[in-house]
């Protein structure tokens, strides 16, 4: 999550509440639904009784579930119900004797059907009814009829059906509301029986369903956008996230709602496209072997799927924020585009058919409360107060998890580069390393476990959205890393040497100390000189290790312990304590460190191969005030321009330049 540069959201539950209320009813007339109300009237709907009994009957019966247990869409219509007084579990019961047809609603069908029985006021005499309600402009466009303010059924001739469109369909969308029509259809005797047609077969629509529906009414029904979701939209841009929101809502609907979370940032024909129109634009996916249409003959571990029309879908995406009456296979397609595109991009799912979407994204988040099974197990994330803002979070966390790794790596190739250079010098010019084997091993620690407890929990902070997201073929080791490793290294490996050959000729002794120097200084603690004659050899027989090398060790580890402080910023922030509060932890392990060093130096003696009176304060002294310089040369360092260092491993540029 890190890298992604786009999500691809759905609205409802994610972006949305997902808690529906019919706020509007429209039978002939508009009708404002009172939602704070326990008890409505449902002589408001309209005088006509028998229409009024249609649009309950629809209602009650072409629902599924419980509130409470079903989707927030039939929930709203039964809560509606509830408003009315209308008992629908008497009426499914009196209609809906088993077995019974319905043909249920999916993404591909946008509609619901279902046939009822003992209908004695069937105008055909054969007492099946069949309900129907879906998207109100699928559903208005097979309507023949409608029903008047006055209850009259009227011929729904194109004009009218525009009127509707534009009036009521669009209007309600406009102000965000959900569009849902009802119709219904007396059946002949021919029709709706169980063997006529039935749920499981391949047709999108069933026959019975497309011929003289009367228009009922339609509904709006209102799902709040979540509060914290605008904000959290805005976020995502500043941080180079893109948002494009996928829904099933009609375009007008879609286009409100974009709008109220600050999806939609221009103007462009292409921001709001519905579904079906770009796969057609686009042209579906092909096999790039063999260039034909999926499903191909190509074997399974060589199809690679890519958009048909590229060039088409560049001019698309870039100005796609919202993709409207979306498909599973649209959704799929425009996340495969957005992939071949070279873009890192996640989506939100909560359905059985989103599964090859969030399969196929970068990062797939599913809908812990809405999803389906399905949908969680082909999911990378499970969110699970299906809330967008979560999905923010998650960028956060991703960025932050990709910049503690690069702290610690900076962190332990400096320490890995000195420590070698130390080591492999030392060995060829004085026949000995400067740090002993039991050193190393405590240095390894240091570098290793307990650097990679300490900067891997540093918590993630809002300043990490300000950054663009890392590209998909970005090296790990940034230029900025490079500057710091390189010259951080040198330095250190300068203060080390230093000391190794130089350390005698200024760091005091004490002068109760033997063995010392005439002028008060340490004695060389070289085993050897460059010409190979024995130095301080003998005097390890008599005393131990000594002082010389003790305060190269301790000096080393000091170089450590501060520059770990400068691993925390890796961007050439000023100030390397920011948010050093916000971290026990680190806090913990860093002064841990170097408590467990005074005690190594001061009191373990020839099980660390460390002087046997540790050290002196003034030794102490010197000790810290070389390690705290690392601060000051990290400070310097910040201002040395990117360019001085190359950038590591081979870059492999975007196919498109596009956002």
């Amino acid at each position: 999550m890190g890298g992604a540069n786009n999500i691809c959201s759905d609205k409802t539950g994610t972006l949305t509440k997902n808690k529906m209320t019919v706020t509007n009813v429209w039978i002939g007339k508009n009708i404002n639904i009172d939602t704070e109300s326990q008890h409505l009237d449902p002589n408001t709907l309209l005088a006509n009784k028998e229409v009024r009994e249609l649009f309950i009957q629809g209602c009650s019966c072409n629902t599924v579930g419980d509130i409470g247990k079903t989707n927030a869409t039939e929930e709203a219509i039964l809560k509606l119900l509830n408003q009315f007084k209308v008992d629908f579990g008497k009426m499914r019961a009196d209609y809906l004797p088993e077995p019974f047809v319905r043909f249920q609603f999916t993404s591909k069908r946008k509609k619901m059907s279902t046939v009822l029985q003992n209908v004695e006021d069937s105008t055909t005499g054969h007492n099946h009814r069949l309900h129907t309600k879906g998207a109100a402009e699928i559903i208005l466009g097979l309507c023949t009829h409608y029903f008047d303010e006055h209850g009259d059924k009227v011929e729904l001739t194109s004009e009218i059906k525009e009127d509707l469109i534009t009036n009521v369909i669009e209007k309600y969308a406009k102000d965000a509301l959900r569009t849902i029509c009802f119709a219904y259809r007396d059946l002949e005797e021919s029709e709706g029986g169980h063997t006529h047609e039935n749920d499981a077969d391949d047709k999108v629509n069933k026959e019975v369903e497309m011929n003289g529906l009367t228009c009922i009414g339609i509904i709006g029904i209102r799902d709040i956008v979540r509060p914290e979701v605008p904000d959290a939209v805005e976020t995502c841009q500043k941080a180079g996230i893109r948002v494009r929101m996928v829904t099933g809502d009609n375009k007008v609907t879609a286009l409100a709602i974009a709008k109220e979370c600050r999806i939609i940032s221009r103007d462009h024909e292409d921001a709001v496209m519905e579904g079906p129109v770009f796969y057609q634009r686009v042209g579906g996916l092909i096999c790039e072997s063999c260039r034909h249409a999926i499903p191909c003959d190509c074997p399974e571990g060589e199809v690679k799927e890519i958009v048909k029309n590229e060039q088409e879908f560049i001019k698309i995406w870039k100005n796609l924020d919202v993709l409207a009456r979306s498909r599973p296979e649209d959704k799929y397609l425009l996340v495969t585009g957005i992939k071949q595109m070279g873009d890192t991009v996640a989506v939100t799912g909560d359905g059985t058919n989103d599964a090859p979407a969030l399969k196929k994204a970068d990062v797939g988040f599913a809908m812990g409360i809405t999803g389906t099974d399905v949908a969680k197990h082909a999911a990378d994330i499970i969110l699970l107060d299906d809330n967008f803002s979560s999905i923010v979070k998650a960028c956060m966390w991703g960025r932050n998890i990709y910049a503690n790794i690069r702290k610690f790596l900076q962190f332990q190739l400096t320490v890995n580069v000195v420590a070698l250079i130390s080591a492999f010098i030392g060995s060829c010019i004085l026949r000995e390393s400067p740090l002993k084997p039991i050193q190393l091993l405590w240095v390894n620690m240091i570098m290793d476990s307990l650097a990679s407890l300490a900067l891997a929990t540093e918590p993630p902070k809002k300043e990490l959205l300000e950054d663009p997201p890392y590209r998909r073929d970005e090296y790990i080791i940034s230029k900025k890393m490079v500057k710091h490793i390189v010259l951080m290294s040198i330095y250190q490996a300068i203060i080390v040497f230093t000391i190794v050959f130089a350390g005698e000729n200024f760091i005091p002794e004490d002068p109760d100390y033997f063995p010392r120097q005439d002028n008060g200084n340490i004695v060389a603690g070289r085993s050897y000189t460059l010409n190979g004659e024995e130095l301080y050899l003998p005097y390890e027989k008599l005393y131990g290790p000594s002082r010389h090398y003790t305060i190269v060790f301790t000096v080393f580890v000091m170089l450590q312990f501060f520059n770990m402080l400068n691993a925390r910023k890796i961007n050439d922030e000023g100030n390397i304590f920011a948010g050093i509060g916000d971290n026990g932890m680190f806090l913990v392990i860093w002064l841990g460190i170097f408590i467990v060093q005074v005690l190594i130096t001061q009191f373990t003696a020839d099980v660390f191969m460390v002087n046997r009176n540790g050290l002196t304060v003034i030794q102490w002294i010197i000790c810290l005030v070389l390690g705290f310089s690392v601060w000051i040369v990290d400070l310097l360092i910040k201002y040395l321009p990117d360019s001085l260092c190359p950038e590591l491993g081979k870059k492999k540029a975007n196919k498109i330049d596009g956002g």
